[in-house]
């Protein structure tokens, strides 16, 4: 005789298809390349959706407003104490501060200092001749207030571009910095 057994039949969970009963399958591509687009084409839709998310958080944190902040673009930078870099100057000739001005990083500032007073004779000045645009850079003859142009010209300090929204600021008879935007300079009048 044959021992009995029992078979208890569970509910099946997926039909011969391969789906799940119930479940509306949206896409179900067939064809190899279906099969390789459609998930493709979901990946570069949720990117997109991302990217529109976090554009419209930006847009909504900024209100359409363009100023930039003291954190991600200060107004002035300070440079150390008058008497240090008034020394330094008379010694080795204006500093050059390269990119210093702008975010492209496209002009540089040099700054000179005459006379005898360490808070009076504070002057900025783009490195580049007033009677060139700002393609033609100037090099700094090593340790004097003379600068080779893009021409090879010889020039002094006082024949390059004086800006219009930069500005040295003495605070406190104590610290040079260089305003960089043009209402800081409109309250300083050291020129």
């Amino acid at each position: 005789m044959k021992p009995v057994t029992f078979q208890r039949r569970l509910p099946r969970t997926v039909d011969r298809r391969g789906s799940y009963p119930g479940v509306v399958n949206l896409v179900r591509p067939t064809t190899p390349l279906g099969r390789a687009v459609v998930p493709v084409a979901g990946g570069i839709l949720l990117i997109a959706a991302i990217f529109g998310a976090t554009w419209g958080v930006a847009a909504w944190i900024s209100r359409g407003g363009a100023e930039s902040t003291e954190r991600l673009a200060p107004s002035t930078v300070s440079i150390g104490s008058v008497v240090n870099v008034a020394e330094e100057i008379d010694e080795d000739g204006p500093l050059l501060f390269p990119d210093l001005h702008t975010t492209v990083g496209d002009r540089t500032l040099v700054l000179d200092h005459t006379g005898t007073d360490v808070t009076e004779g504070w002057r900025v000045y783009w490195a580049f001749p007033a009677d060139r645009d700002s393609s033609c850079l100037v090099e700094q003859l090593k340790g004097t207030d003379r600068f080779t142009d893009c021409d090879g010209r010889e020039i002094g300090v006082d024949e390059l571009e004086v800006p219009t929204t930069a500005c040295p600021i003495v605070e406190s008879r104590e610290t040079i910095s260089v305003g960089l935007r043009l209402e800081v300079c409109q309250q300083y009048t050291t020129r």
